[in-house]
């Protein structure tokens, strides 16, 4: 309910990530709590972490996480003692030096495709993850990722709408560029000492040129109206 509440006061999805890292991480006393999103090209990217919350948008190498690896084939990881895992036996040096004893880490899961996942870990002092543990962090899992739709909605509906500003302030301006054009025609064309003659030279001017300089002057209004 806490996460919930404080999820629902922001539509921003870095906020949110934030927000349930810190809110895991204080629940269980965790050594490190953190959530990865996919990225363009098949990278995984550190986006929220309960540890150090300026780390933010940070590519991984899934390489050195192997159960990071299968959360992102869809699988909910659960190693109750990080050590004696046969899993993790390629960085078992790394993880006696930091002190790891249990792991979870769970996919998030958006139309069928795993877009995500929580890593969840806890440090030799901290009892090991039960299974309504790891229950508890799926139904996180599952909230976080309706909240992640949810400000990828928002996020859409305001690009589009500051897209369509843009054009109406373009459309705009190239009316604007139209009428001033025309006006100041209108003036030139006035100041004319001898406006009979210059009435006469108009049948005489080809269709062709007239449509390039139409051409020219339109490229005129869209660069005026660009800047």
């Amino acid at each position: 309910m806490d996460i919930l509440q404080e999820i629902s006061a922001t539509l921003h999805f870095v906020d949110i990530l934030q927000t349930i890292a810190r809110k895991l991480g204080d629940t269980f006393a965790l050594d490190r709590c953190a959530i990865f999103l996919t990225g363009e090209h098949d990278e995984v990217r550190l986006v929220a972490s309960f540890e150090d919350p300026s780390i933010r948008n940070l590519v991984v190498d899934l390489q050195r996480y192997p159960e990071l690896r299968r959360a992102f084939h869809g699988e909910t990881v659960f190693i109750a003692d990080a050590l004696t895992d046969p899993v993790m036996k390629g960085v078992r040096p790394q993880l006696e030096q930091r002190g790891v004893r249990s792991i979870v880490v769970v996919p998030l899961e958006w139309q069928g495709s795993t877009i995500g996942a929580i890593f969840l870990r806890t440090g030799r002092q901290s009892p090991v993850f039960s299974d309504a543990d790891v229950r508890f962090c799926q139904v996180v899992a599952s909230l976080t990722a309706k909240a992640l739709r949810n400000a990828h909605r928002f996020e859409s509906l305001t690009r589009q709408q500051h897209d369509a500003a843009r054009d109406q302030r373009s459309a705009d301006l190239q009316r604007i560029a139209v009428l001033a054009f025309l006006r100041r025609l209108l003036d030139r064309y006035a100041r004319v000492e001898n406006q009979s003659f210059a009435e006469g030279l108009l049948p005489r001017t080809s269709e062709e040129e007239l449509d390039r300089l139409v051409g020219v002057a339109m490229q005129v209004f869209e660069e005026q109206s660009g800047g």
